[in-house]
């Protein structure tokens, strides 16, 4: 069964602001997830978030400037998870975004 991925507003927001490329590789990992699920281990710089359940981040592309995603499970019964950011690392607060 396949999970459900939402973009958040924000995270639409941010993602309407990344260059195309990354914009692409946003859309890979979001179907990525709703085909296997959040936990994206192959991801560059994928980890869960200290101190918070079951929301994880990845790299998009590392570098200058470096862009992240950080996703939520917000319902594992139901395989509900929202993409909750999409935009450049310095800007990702990930204990505000979870």
């Amino acid at each position: 069964m396949q999970w459900d991925v939402k973009f958040t507003s924000r995270a639409k927001k941010g993602t309407r602001d990344l260059p195309a490329r990354i914009q692409e590789r946003l859309y890979a990992l979001a179907l990525e997830i709703r085909i296997t699920g959040p936990e994206r281990h192959t991801w560059a710089n994928y980890s869960k978030i200290k101190g918070e359940k079951d929301c994880y981040h990845c790299h998009l592309k590392k570098g200058k400037p470096t862009y992240v995603a950080v996703w939520k499970v917000t319902d594992r019964e139901k395989r509900f998870v929202e993409i909750r950011y999409a935009g450049t690392h310095e800007n990702a607060d990930y204990k505000r975004l979870c």
